[in-house]
């Protein structure tokens, strides 16, 4: 680390070695100890900063959910029209599969290995809920006439995507679940 380079906290680095372990691994596969030493931190400081590992999962979770969240209301920016956004959150989940790191969806990850009522679990649901809100305020925007039945039947092609593209490596399942979701979309604002 040069002179000019800021100090990195040990919590930041505690969630960059649990960003990166968890995600590649799993978050109960990889243990406490594998964290603190792949961060280069003294075990206290991981008490400190989170008191358990289950609140480092929590705070892992949170910091993926920013950046994804973030992502994605950064990326919708690309459209104009509120039928180009709905469909471009496909769009933006066939670039994110595509990239090479793509392990599956950190979430589903978490919580398919999870106990139910775990601190992922929760956490992912939350995220999700998110996800379905999304949906449902863009159906809204594009004038669907029942945005909530829009919303859900859209999050299943969602989720589809996520999981297709983690099983068949790459991103095809995603722009397929696009042109799904341009079938509902036309279907839910077309005149009956």
């Amino acid at each position: 680390m040069s002179a000019a380079s800021p100090r990195v906290s040990a919590r930041d680095r505690l969630l960059a070695a649990a960003d990166e372990l968890f995600y590649a691994e799993g978050v109960h596969t990889v243990g406490i100890d594998r964290i603190i030493e792949h961060a280069g931190v003294a075990k206290a400081s991981l008490y400190n900063s989170f008191g358990s590992k289950d609140e480092l999962i929590r705070a892992y979770l949170e910091g993926r959910h920013a950046r994804r969240r973030n992502r994605i209301l950064t990326g919708l920016e690309r459209w104009s029209t509120p039928k180009d956004k709905l469909l471009g959150v496909f769009d933006l989940l066939a670039e994110q599969t595509a990239l090479p790191t793509y392990r599956g969806c950190a979430f589903y990850n978490a919580s398919a290995e999870s106990e139910p009522g775990s601190v992922a679990e929760e956490v992912s649901a939350t995220i999700r809920a998110w996800t379905r809100d999304l949906f449902a305020r863009l159906a809204r925007d594009a004038g669907a006439r029942d945005p909530e039945s829009l919303a859900a039947q859209l999050m299943i092609l969602y989720d589809g995507g996520l999981v297709g593209a983690r099983m068949d490596g790459d991103s095809s399942p995603a722009l397929v679940a696009r042109s799904a979701a341009a079938a509902l979309l036309q279907a839910a604002t077309t005149a009956p």
